[in-house]
């Protein structure tokens, strides 16, 4: 916790500083163009002025396949010779919707929920195979967006958010070990935290003529544990995008991000730690390098104004996780976005 406070209290600074010396000028950071916010894999990355209201919809599937133990590539044998259980594949896909309101130009507030479906291949130490398969609501994202500046086609804003845990800590699926009954199943498959959490970020953006920048910095931390005597870890994340504006309705995005994720701190009763090696919480958390390619589509006039649709194709670059677990493939994340 003492590393988010730090990077936050440091970002703020910064604003301040960076105030005193752009607020000779009005020119200020535009919404009206395609790359106006950031890649649409980006969240809490913009403010609205007075009055304004933003509803969004996104679509994300992120895919995790075969297994890495440290940076290194691991294989199923690897698994068995501690596990009677190893997943092989987990698809996931979630539905997100938002809606953001100004009530002055500092101050945006903003929330969030999603919807997710996830299945989880696995095959066992004797060769069988099977699924789990869930699906629900996870937890509702409360926040609040301050801007520090906008001036000299420059913007910067804080944000604290608090997640309510609404989604589920305690989803069932049928598993050979235990048919006809349904059991408890492992971390990765739970929607929710099961405790509330508190989001501290802070976004910079700079606007050229064709060009424009944006930075971020995020930290996630766990309020206690939950009703399963657990909390995931917390996080900390960096990331930094580059847009060019092709036209006035159409701009291209790279981005880069890196990603710390703490351990899973506690356990659950009812999961076996040497059964599945996603039961054991000795195989959590990692750092992440993830890239990202993209595009937003802006409608500027007629009667589709102010609508914009984003895409991006995510990869991660490096990854060294902690204990042995499924490794991160690809993320698509596309979406819709309105203002008035």
């Amino acid at each position: 916790m003492k590393i988010q406070l730090t990077a936050f209290f440091i970002m703020a600074t910064i604003a301040l500083c960076a105030q005193e010396t752009t607020d000779k000028t009005t020119e200020k950071w535009s919404a009206g163009r395609p790359d106006g916010h950031a890649p649409i894999a980006v969240m809490g990355d913009h403010m609205h002025g007075k009055g304004e209201w933003m509803f969004s919809y996104r679509y994300m599937a992120m895919n995790m396949e075969d297994l890495k133990q440290g940076a290194d590539d691991a294989s199923y044998a690897d698994a068995f010779a501690n596990y009677m259980v190893t997943p092989t594949k987990m698809p996931m896909n979630m539905h997100m919707l938002g809606a953001m309101y100004a009530p002055s130009d500092k101050l945006t507030v903003m929330a969030m929920v999603n919807y997710m479906g996830m299945t989880m291949d696995h095959i066992t130490r004797m060769g069988g195979v099977f699924t789990t398969e869930v699906s629900g609501f996870g937890d509702v994202q409360l926040s609040g967006l301050y801007r520090f500046f906008n001036s000299n086609k420059q913007t910067m804003h804080g944000q604290l958010s608090i997640s309510i845990p609404t989604g589920s800590v305690t989803k069932k699926d049928v598993i050979p070990a235990s048919a006809p009954n349904e059991v408890v199943l492992p971390y990765p498959m739970q929607f929710g935290s099961g405790t509330f959490d508190v989001t501290m970020a802070t976004t910079y953006r700079c606007q050229g003529t064709l060009f424009s920048y944006g930075a971020q910095l995020k930290g996630l931390v766990r309020l206690g544990k939950n009703e399963r005597d657990y909390s995931y870890g917390n996080r900390l994340s960096v990331t930094n995008w580059v847009a060019v504006k092709a036209t006035p309705w159409l701009s291209f995005s790279t981005r880069l991000e890196g990603l710390l994720v703490g351990e899973i701190s506690g356990q659950d009763a009812n999961l076996n730690p040497n059964m599945v090696i996603t039961a054991d919480t000795n195989n959590s958390g990692g750092t992440y390098l993830n890239s990202g390619l993209g595009f937003n589509v802006y409608a500027p006039n007629g009667a589709l104004k102010n609508l914009r649709f984003g895409f991006e194709f995510g990869y991660p670059l490096y990854q060294n996780l902690k204990g042995i677990q499924l490794k991160s493939k690809e993320t698509v994340t596309l979406g819709l976005q309105y203002s008035l």
